[in-house]
Formats: C-alpha cells, structure tokens, sequence
C-alpha cells in the first residue's frame, strides 16, 4: 500500500508542478506528450461545480503563484534593472529550465547568476547589469542566513605571523562587480521599505523616476563585501588590494601569501604598505570578520586535542 501512495504522491507532485501556460492556466498538454485532462482524472475526482482538471488547476495555479511571488521577493533589483515585462520573462524561463529541487524557498535563486550568465539572450541589452545585480541579491540572501562562527581569542591575534591562516566569516561574500550596483540595492530597498503609502500620482512618478535612473548605471568596477552585523546585511567597498588579500584569507591562505596577493599589481606606494596593512587587520577585527580556522576531524583524532 505504501509504495501506491508514494507513486500517487510522485504522480500529483508532476502534475502540480507542470509549469503554467503564458495565460497562467493549466496546460492542456503536459510537455511530455500527457493529456492533463486524462491524467488528472486518473487521481482527482470531480465535484458537482469542478472538472478533475479544474480541481488540479487549483493547486497547479497556487504552486506556481507562490514561486513567483518568491522570486519577485528575493530580486527586486533585478526587476528593477530589467523592467516587469523582461523580468517576468526571465523569471518564467529560469524557474522552467531550473525548477525548485529544495525543501525551502529560500534556495529558489541559488542558480540564477549562473544561468543569467548563460542566457544573456533574456536580458540583452543590460545582461552584465543584470549578472551583478543578480549575484549582489544572492550573496545578500546567504549572508543574511549564514552561521556565525566565534571571534579569534586575544591569545590567537597576540601571535599572528605571517604563517597564521584565519578564515572569514560564512557570513562574508566577496564580489568582484562591473557596476556600482550597491547603490542600486540601497534605492530598491529604501523603496520597498518605505512606509509612504500614498497613492499620489506624483510620489509614485518619483519612485519610479528614482528607480529607473539608478538601473541605468554607467559601468565601473567596484569590489564589494557583502556582510551581517546581528541582523542586518551591510554593503561595504574595499579597494583593490584588500579585495585580493580577503579573497586569498578566504580561499585558505597564510597572511603571507594573502599580502603578497594584495600588492600583485597594486600601484599603492611601498611606504604606505603597512599602514594599509595595519588598517585592514584593525577593520576586520572590529568588523568581527576574522575566526580562527576549523581543525579537520581526522586531524582532531590524530592529535587528541584542540590547540
């Protein structure tokens, strides 16, 4: 009896997730040749004011209803960027070619960088915009949800050197971006936030108008780490060099190595070095950035003790 349930589960599960027609109704042939209707009455009964197909439009309808509303959620800067009707455009093919494979919403964007990346085609002629923006909203979303792993002890930072491997936060997403999209993400937001609920015309041609003329960034590299202090998600820019060290620290590197990754190519003046240096070390520290590294488990039983 329980592996007819579990195939009646797998059954319904197709049936509900069969995306929508671009009138938001139920197909009428599933796109592996199925007529739904047929299929539907295969396990929904009718009532007295419903077809088996309706019944199942019902839930087909409020599944994708929701994954939309998620989507628009998590990347108002990309709809911003792109506009309703390109970005329902790249919502629809995305959530169709890479459909929900995780028990929660919150992972519902986790490929769409990469995908954007691949089908410039959906958002030509602003498809780098878009890409940055996409990739600034997702390591917004994993900030927020990272763990927080203790600071380092003052015993630990007393004896740095440089052969001392730290790690940074989980929270800490490092971004490497052609626009100053963080700005734009402060705009959206700001606006999203707003408690003006006025519906003067004129209020909302601001908006509007505020919107319209940030997504229309000119191009500028900037380096980005995206960061949670307690609850709150923070933007800040680095410079070149420090971009390269943390991104070094991050990938596993001594402070010695990370420093020389830091000044590869850099035009800052030798003396002004170890001020820099210092700086970053002292910002870090007050930022909480830094933690000590994990010990491996097999490295943990071979030593019998934490050092």
């Amino acid at each position: 009896m329980s592996g007819v349930l579990v195939e009646l589960q797998k059954r319904m599960a197709a049936a509900v997730m069969e995306p929508l027609t671009r009138n938001e109704t139920t197909r009428r042939i599933r796109r592996d040749g199925v007529a739904m209707e047929r299929e539907a009455a295969a396990f929904i009964k009718p009532n007295d004011s419903l077809s088996s197909l309706e019944r199942l439009e019902i839930y087909n309808r409020q599944y994708w209803f929701r994954l939309y509303s998620s989507f628009e959620d998590d990347f108002p800067g990309l709809q911003a960027v792109l506009g309703r009707r390109q970005f329902e455009r790249v919502m629809r093919a995305y959530l169709d070619q890479c459909p929900s494979i995780s028990f929660t919403l919150r992972d519902l964007g986790s490929r769409l960088h990469a995908w954007l990346t691949n089908h410039k085609e959906f958002t030509a002629p602003k498809s780098r915009l878009a890409e940055d923006i996409a990739g600034l909203e997702w390591a917004h979303i994993e900030a927020y949800d990272a763990a927080t792993t203790p600071p380092p002890t003052p015993e630990f930072f007393a004896n740095v050197t440089e052969e001392t491997v730290f790690q940074l936060q989980p929270s800490v997403r490092l971004l490497d971006l052609s626009y100053p999209v963080d700005d734009l993400m402060i705009a959206v937001r700001q606006d999203a936030g707003s408690n003006d609920t006025s519906t003067n015309n004129a209020t909302a041609t601001r908006k509007v108008s505020t919107l319209r003329r940030v997504a229309n960034l000119p191009p500028a590299q900037i380096w980005l780490a995206v960061h949670r202090q307690e609850f709150t998600v923070y933007y800040k820019r680095l410079t070149p060099e420090e971009y390269r060290m943390l991104t070094a620290i991050q990938a596993g590197n001594a402070f010695g190595v990370a420093f020389e990754a830091a000044f590869a190519n850099s035009t800052m003046d030798e003396a002004d070095r170890p001020a820099f240096l210092q700086e970053c070390f002292h910002q870090w520290a007050i930022l909480g950035w830094l933690c000590e590294p994990e010990i491996p488990s097999h490295e943990f039983a071979r030593t019998g003790e934490l050092q």
